[in-house]
């Protein structure tokens, strides 16, 4: 992993230190909690140093999406934070798979649902793979999130639920719920609707007999042996034991368990889990253990405003956002403001692209305190990021996109990189390799989103006249005319009387109407000297011989 004191110009550790004890970016106010939690640093018995737990969960009853990815980098910020913060105290992140879960729905955006509808209530380690890849459906998704975990450099540790309970690694964690049985249900049941609490248990048996994961009730029949009695779907009464693998427990004795087992310090979650984190918090304590610092954040809207869910798969996947847009828009996207509501479509990449390079470029010039509050700060810690600070991107994402939606849905890589010599000097891929990889992003973005929605409108009479006035100027133009100057002439014609426009955002907006087909667009000084002169006169023709 690159650090980032060969990313940005970082001061000595101390001044870091104090910059980061009073830094007001998010990841740093978290941060201060954990520190807050351990004065000195988390201890053993023996008194040596040990490293901080962060964990994040992932519940793979269906395929991972942004939603599941976004936890993890954003606990990642909070656990670099926390490193800075200290001066290097030792952390350790664990991604857990919550596996054992019994299967609730199918989801609809995976194949052979007629298989998963069979298995429904099954534990999702124990249901074949739809996509007939791995042993089970909830390996195949544990893969995918670890994929794309690895894909972008994640520091973490794996734990599947599966595994701990099939091995025995929470047999003890198991005996000490049962050991506290009535405890955990003083504190579950006033919070069940009354049908609920008929049936509720924090223990869950998994039937001997068809293997489901049982929402019925459970007597403890000797809590030190991990021996319950209930009573099978067949109706015949049973006493199982809870240990490998032969029960789980309800969602939220779950957590409070893993966070006591584990060692737990840290855990984030969504808005929707704000009770959960009430109730796991009083069992934890019941358990011997104790809730974990975190951070409740905002979940995320589809361009509907409906809550994103991966059984309904209306969330991007991290395939959709890197054909779209880098690696790094996206890390810039979800650092900000955790806090407040954010809509996740392809809409919001061209944005996001352009503003991670604005915060790039800033970093180099800033004074230490504010480059602990630029996001690009954090990417360049978290995992590593090429490039770094005060890096330019010569040509903004959304000029690539204007450009290539005047070239059209059919324009090549090679076309781009042609009109690209108008603006830059070395216009070569292998010289612009972030360059080349947005021409891409442009190119499919356009294809798939712009292209099918551009409409040119015919000019009205007093931008026509404008327009003509522009071509006019622009003989006077050689193809070498810098993008102020031509800027300049733009806004003469706009500010013009005689044209008629209330204001210069009537002309602008004529021009992208009649010119590039949409209601909104780039600067045309720097459109135009992308573009060229001489094409961009013709487009100016086309318009007029429309008018």
């Amino acid at each position: 992993m690159t650090t980032a004191d060969s990313l940005v110009h970082e001061a000595p550790g101390q001044d870091l230190i104090a910059a980061a004890q009073s830094s007001k970016a998010w990841p740093f106010e978290e941060a201060r909690k954990i520190a807050k939690r351990f004065p000195g640093g988390k201890r053993d018995g023996a008194g040596n140093l040990v490293p901080v737990v962060f964990e994040t969960g992932y519940g793979p009853s269906g395929l991972p999406h942004i939603g599941t990815f976004q936890e993890v980098l954003r606990t990642t910020f909070v656990r670099r934070a926390y490193e800075a913060l200290t001066g290097g105290h030792p952390t350790r992140l664990v991604a857990f798979s919550d596996d054992m879960d019994g299967l609730r729905k199918v989801p609809d955006n995976v194949p052979n649902q007629g298989l998963l509808a069979a298995h429904i209530g099954h534990p999702l380690s124990r249901i074949p793979d739809p996509f007939d890849r791995f042993e089970s459906f909830a390996h195949h998704n544990n893969a995918m999130l670890r994929d794309f975990l690895d894909r972008f450099g994640f520091d973490y540790e794996f734990i599947s639920a599966s595994d701990h309970y099939n091995a025995g690694g929470f047999d003890a964690a198991l005996i000490n719920v049962l050991m506290h049985f009535e405890a955990i249900m003083g504190i579950m049941l006033p919070t069940l609707r009354e049908e609920r609490r008929k049936t509720y248990s924090p223990v869950l048996p998994i039937s001997p007999t068809n293997h489901q994961v049982l929402q019925v009730p459970v007597e403890v029949v000797d809590a030190a042996a991990g021996i319950i009695r209930f009573t099978d779907m067949t109706g015949e009464v049973i006493e199982q034991s809870v240990l490998g693998g032969r029960s789980k427990l309800q969602w939220k004795v779950d957590w409070a368990m893993r966070w006591t087992a584990l060692g737990v310090d840290y855990e984030m979650c969504g808005k929707d889990l704000t009770d959960s984190v009430t109730q796991s918090g009083k069992i934890a304590a019941v358990l011997g253990g104790r809730r974990p610092e975190g951070l409740i954040y905002e979940l995320f809207n589809d361009e509907n405003g409906e809550k994103i869910s991966k059984s309904k798969g209306n969330g991007l996947t991290i395939e959709q956002w890197l054909a779209y847009g880098s690696e790094e828009s996206l890390g810039f996207y979800l650092f900000r403001e955790p806090k407040s509501a954010k809509s996740l479509h392809v809409g919001i990449i061209p944005r996001a692209v352009d503003e991670y390079w604005q915060f790039r470029e800033k970093l180099a010039e800033q004074p230490l305190d504010q480059q602990l509050g630029n996001p690009v700060w954090h990417l360049l810690r978290t995992n590593g990021y090429a490039g770094g600070a005060g890096d330019a991107l010569p040509v903004t994402f959304g000029l690539l996109l204007n450009l290539v939606g005047v070239l059209g849905a059919k324009a090549t890589r090679a076309q781009v990189w042609s009109y690209l010599g108008n603006y830059i000097a070395d216009a070569d891929p292998a010289a612009h390799p972030a360059l080349d990889t947005l021409v891409t992003c442009a190119l499919d973005y356009n294809r798939d989103f712009v292209a099918p929605t551009l409409q040119r409108r015919a000019p009205l009479p007093n931008e026509a006249a404008a327009l003509a006035a522009l071509d006019a100027a622009l003989t006077s133009a050689d193809e070498a005319a810098s993008a102020e100057d031509i800027q300049t002439m733009v806004y003469a014609i706009g500010k013009d009387p005689q044209y008629e426009f209330e204001s210069l955002r009537d002309w602008f907006k004529a021009l992208y109407e009649t010119l590039l087909g949409s209601s909104q667009g780039p600067r045309m000084g720097s459109f135009i000297a992308l573009y060229g002169v001489a094409s961009t006169r013709a487009l100016i023709a086309e318009a007029l011989a429309g008018a």
